[in-house]
């Protein structure tokens, strides 16, 4: 059956009065019709007409409604079914990292920054070579100083160790560090590790010395601790909390940055000499 185009209760019945229909009329008028007859029994016929078809409109809007609710049920279920495959691909995706990278997601036990971290081989040469997974201080091509992987710099010409930046653009950096670890979804537990660990590193007593021996003392520690603690988390000693300072550790890295400053100086002196 034709779809119908038009709402017949739209419709409105002609005026049978009119002079375009007189030719109809007259072929109804006969001695026991009058016209006035004739005009309401093409009224009755009008209506007797478009009350069928508005029986067949209803029922074609009831089908439209059934195949709309039909094909909104499909979508939904076809939804659900990519919904819940989404879900089922990164439960399996997460599943394979954790197994992967079990390190990531392991507990951070209750103890703090040990007094003598056990010392690797790979350790050893964390001045030249660090954990993928680190993140490090570089001056980037715009001349400002951000937060990146360590790969990224492997092949760098140029990476300014944390200890030598200024302790005002270190300060600016870590906030960007803490947005760079949690878009690479760093679990909850070691963003707010990090957290407290930049702050008490930037509260502490050493920041408000004038000595810059006592500020690059501070870069330092941050940026030794961290590294070993990216190496502890792959070894046996397990994952410390960072954020628990160590005052005897950080004692003994003043007197080292002490003596480095010390032997720069000297150097520097006998290098004059020489000229």
């Amino acid at each position: 059956m034709p779809r119908i185009r038009n709402n017949p209760n739209l419709n409105v019945c002609p005026d049978y009065a009119a002079d375009v229909f007189e030719n109809i009329r007259v072929q109804l008028v006969n001695e026991n019709t009058m016209e006035a007859q004739a005009m309401q029994l093409l009224r009755n016929i009008w209506e007797a007409n478009n009350n069928a078809v508005k029986l067949l409109w209803q029922q074609q809007v009831d089908e439209d409604r059934e195949q709309q609710e039909h094909r909104e049920r499909l979508d939904e279920d076809e939804q659900e079914r990519l919904n819940q495959e989404k879900i089922d691909e990164e439960e399996a995706a997460s599943k394979e990292e954790k197994k992967k990278n079990k390190h990531k997601y392991l507990p951070i036990l209750g103890t703090g920054i040990p007094n003598k971290p056990s010392i690797t081989p790979y350790e050893a040469n964390t001045k030249k070579t660090i954990d993928d997974d680190a993140m490090i201080l570089s001056m980037l091509a715009d001349g400002l100083t951000g937060w990146v992987s360590s790969t990224s710099t492997r092949n760098a010409h140029s990476v300014v160790n944390d200890e030598n930046l200024p302790f005002e653009e270190f300060c600016q950096a870590c906030p960007h560090f803490l947005t760079v670890i949690e878009e690479a979804d760093w679990p909850q537990d070691r963003v707010q590790m990090m957290a407290r660990f930049w702050m008490n590193i930037q509260v502490h007593k050493y920041r408000s010395l004038r000595d810059p021996i006592a500020h690059k003392t501070l870069l330092t520690y941050q940026s030794e601790q961290r590294k070993r603690w990216h190496i502890a988390a792959k070894s046996s000693v397990g994952l410390y909390d960072i954020s628990k300072d160590n005052e005897k550790v950080l004692q003994d890295t003043r007197e080292k940055v002490y003596w480095e400053e010390h032997n720069k100086r000297d150097n520097a002196c006998d290098y004059k000499v020489s000229i």
